[in-house]
């Protein structure tokens, strides 16, 4: 049984690699640590992904606890979801700093309007990585034959649309050239594409990569908002042992040195 599941995970190692190369991921600039990013981040979160993503294991309250604002300045800048009335088609009270970060689409109704399920975005940059969220917000390029009119490079046939093109302004995919105006090809033999921006956005490049970064550190932040005290814990825990460590091999040396 042993040398069967040995075979299994042999044959499927090229598997794993194929999938793993087919798309290079950009390197996220993670800092949990800056403030300044994170707020901006979720100021980008609420602003243009809560409309129809909801993040429903994270609490308004618990973001500005993380982020140093006040609950006026949570009410004030990032909360603009309301409840709404389903019976009454109708909206409903606005949310308390004390709610979680839900919003009024509906399971079924994502699904109808989008094809599949909306997902909460709460953990997905603990599913996918803080590299792929990143690469996949700076993939998108114009494809006519999608219903949004958009494709992404991480992200094929992906069902929603470029929610930041405002910012980002659309792009093309098209096959990328050496200096002398040849298309270039990998070693099989296909075409290398590149994306190249047909439209301008709101945003140069450099800022809306920095904007997509700040958003990209809240949702690892809201994925684990106790990530950089468990780290501070774990190294006092460590710290700890190795002391208690040193004390122990104190003491069995202290015991043991007349038995010989």
């Amino acid at each position: 049984m042993k040398k069967k599941l040995i075979t299994c995970l042999l044959l499927c190692l090229p598997l794993f690699a194929h999938a793993a190369g087919d798309v290079h991921l950009e390197k996220a600039d993670i800092n949990l640590e800056n403030k300044s990013s994170l707020r901006h981040g979720a100021k980008l979160f609420v602003n243009y992904c809560l409309s129809c993503h909801s993040a429903s294991m994270m609490r308004y309250s618990r973001v500005g606890q993380g982020l140093g604002l006040t609950d006026d300045q949570v009410l004030d800048n990032l909360m603009f979801v309301a409840n709404f009335d389903f019976d009454k088609l109708e909206e409903g009270e606005a949310k308390k700093i004390g709610e979680l970060m839900t919003v009024a689409l509906r399971k079924e109704d994502g699904e109808k309007y989008f094809g599949t399920p909306v997902p909460d975005l709460t953990l997905t940059a603990r599913a996918k990585g803080a590299d792929w969220l990143y690469t996949y917000l700076t993939t998108f390029y114009v494809d006519s034959k999608r219903p949004f009119g958009v494709n992404n490079t991480t992200f094929s046939n992906v069902g929603m649309p470029h929610v930041l093109w405002e910012l980002d302004g659309l792009k093309d995919r098209v096959p990328k050239k050496d200096a002398d105006g040849k298309v270039m090809k990998d070693k099989d033999g296909h075409e290398i594409m590149e994306l190249v921006r047909i439209t301008e956005g709101t945003m140069s490049d450099a800022e809306y990569k920095r904007a997509v970064t700040d958003l990209v550190n809240f949702m690892v932040y809201m994925a684990e908002p106790i990530q950089l005290e468990r780290q501070r814990t774990g190294i006092f825990v460590m710290f700890f042992l190795i002391i208690l460590f040193l004390l122990a091999y104190m003491l069995k040396k202290e015991y043991w040195k007349d038995v010989h």
